[in-house]
């Protein structure tokens, strides 16, 4: 069945679903509503959309198809009037199959009084249970004395499960495993793992990543980009439309791109992991957009691959104990960013590094629309390389169907008893404080295992003496006059 392209719009009493199916005979068209959920079947398209809140099919509404412009309209009553349907233009949301089975609250609130209670319950029912273990333990141990029996020894607890397949998961949330199988016969210039790209632990990807970028620096290139930036200055001086332009409405290319997503529910497992690594990826991508201008070359798959540890060494943040989003993990999942800018590609500068963080910060402000846009225009670029396409496939479309969807629930949930509906706390301003908090964020140079600030310091120095040698020159002719010819 196809999928046809479709769009949602709303009002206080409806929403309205415009699909476009050319060439139907509108006697065919099956229309279903289940509380949430809207199918709709028209051979050869089918389209299933879970909407959030209950809708219903009344008098009140309506189906109309246009034939002359292969439009169909659907128009549904909201079950409570003037309750707001958000993210209606987040098209794969919408696609997401409904939940299967209920989910189990992650946080219950009880009050003292029955947590006192089943306290006290609990520790009733601990000493009476030790009571009795002691009491069979030494009934036991007089029988062994008295008829010389061994004393009856217990079965170990089997030991955890050992994991003998070679293949080691890599991707979103370790989802994947065999893509790389054959990468050593493909022209995967990113892959630093070589072919054992499948069989490497975690811990051997990430020595080889650093080992990798080590090779890969070159003090004479860091020294010559710092000694004549002029060039590197003009990119600074950019800005980037992301940073000061929110998405009011998407593209019809982004609204293809988000309709070929799978079709799959996400995840809130390990959110905290995945803004970490959403943070590696908007890094590259801002390198990638301020170095072209959003003119994608064709190195510019490449440059995204290379920028991001996740792509290129399948090693994804934290990079350090504790918890991800703490101030200083944020800083450690930057390092390698940071030290990829610097070994890597074409343009080479901390303060270039430095602006593409704060392009993140303003990406991350402006919300998940303006995120979903970011990815959307990097998985454009890998999916039209003829190798690279790959990492799309790994990391991307999950990121761009977790981002539409459940991106916002990634810190823990707080409730407020004065809240009689307990309404999670802050849940939607997620993105928001994570771009405020990079936007302060310091990066050190000593923090990249580099010693930068002593080859800034002798480029500068090149620099003065360059400066003197030349102004010596000049006095020098002054003084002698002008040439006779």
């Amino acid at each position: 069945m196809i999928t046809p392209r479709f769009s949602c719009d709303q009002t206080d009493e409806h929403v309205i679903v415009k699909v476009y199916c050319p060439a139907i005979r509108a006697s065919d068209v099956d229309i279903h509503v289940d509380d949430t959920l809207l199918t709709i079947h028209i051979n050869p398209y089918f389209l299933r959309l879970n909407f959030p809140h209950p809708v219903s099919e009344d008098d009140g509404s309506a189906a109309r198809y246009d034939a002359g412009a292969g439009f169909l309209y659907v128009t549904l009553n909201k079950q409570v009037k003037g309750q707001e349907f958000q993210d209606l233009d987040l098209l794969s949301k919408l696609l997401a199959p409904r939940p299967t089975q209920a989910q189990t609250p992650a946080i219950e609130v009880i009050s003292s009084q029955e947590a006192e209670t089943a306290r006290e319950d609990d520790d009733v029912d601990h000493l009476s249970a030790q009571a009795e273990r002691l009491t069979l333990e030494q009934d036991e141990f007089l029988q062994a004395e008295e008829n010389e029996w061994q004393y009856p020894q217990t079965v170990p607890e089997p030991l955890d499960s050992l994991n003998i397949k070679p293949e080691k998961p890599y991707g979103f949330l370790n989802m994947y495993s065999g893509y790389l199988t054959h990468v050593a016969l493909t022209e995967n210039e990113v892959n630093e793992l070589g072919a054992d790209a499948e069989t490497m632990t975690p811990q051997m990807r990430r020595e080889r990543r650093i080992t990798h970028e080590n090779e890969k620096w070159d003090e004479e290139h860091y020294m010559a980009d710092y000694a004549d930036d002029e060039y590197i200055q003009g990119l600074l001086q950019w800005r980037p439309p992301y940073t000061s332009e929110t998405v009011d409405e998407f593209t019809e290319d982004e609204k293809l791109m988000m309709l070929r997503l799978p079709r799959k529910e996400s995840t809130q497992q390990e959110t905290d992991q995945l803004y970490a690594t959403l943070i590696t990826i908007l890094f590259a991508y801002a390198y990638e957009a301020r170095t072209t201008q959003m003119e994608p070359t064709p190195e510019s798959a490449w440059t995204l691959c290379s920028l991001t540890p996740a792509f290129s060494a399948l090693d994804p943040p934290p990079y350090a104990p504790g918890p991800p989003l703490s101030s200083e993990n944020l800083a450690t999942a930057l390092v390698p960013s940071y030290r990829r800018t610097l070994s890597f590609p074409l343009y080479r500068s901390f303060a270039l590094a430095e602006a593409c963080r704060a392009d993140v910060a303003s990406l991350l402000a402006r919300g998940k629309r303006t995120v979903l846009r970011s990815l959307l225009a990097t998985k454009s670029i890998l999916d039209r390389h003829e190798v690279y396409y790959l990492y799309s496939k790994l990391w991307l479309d999950d990121f761009c169907v977790w981002v539409q969807g459940y991106a916002r629930y990634a810190f823990p949930i707080v409730f407020q008893r004065s809240k009689p509906n307990l309404i999670p706390v802050g849940s939607d301003d997620t993105l928001m404080d994570l771009g405020t908090r990079l936007g302060t964020l310091k990066v050190r140079k000593d923090d990249l295992g580099w010693d930068l600030e002593a080859l800034e310091e002798a480029a500068r120095a090149a620099l003065n003496g360059e400066a003197a040698s030349d102004s010596d020159d000049e006095s020098e002719d002054d003084a002698n006059g002008p040439t006779q010819l």
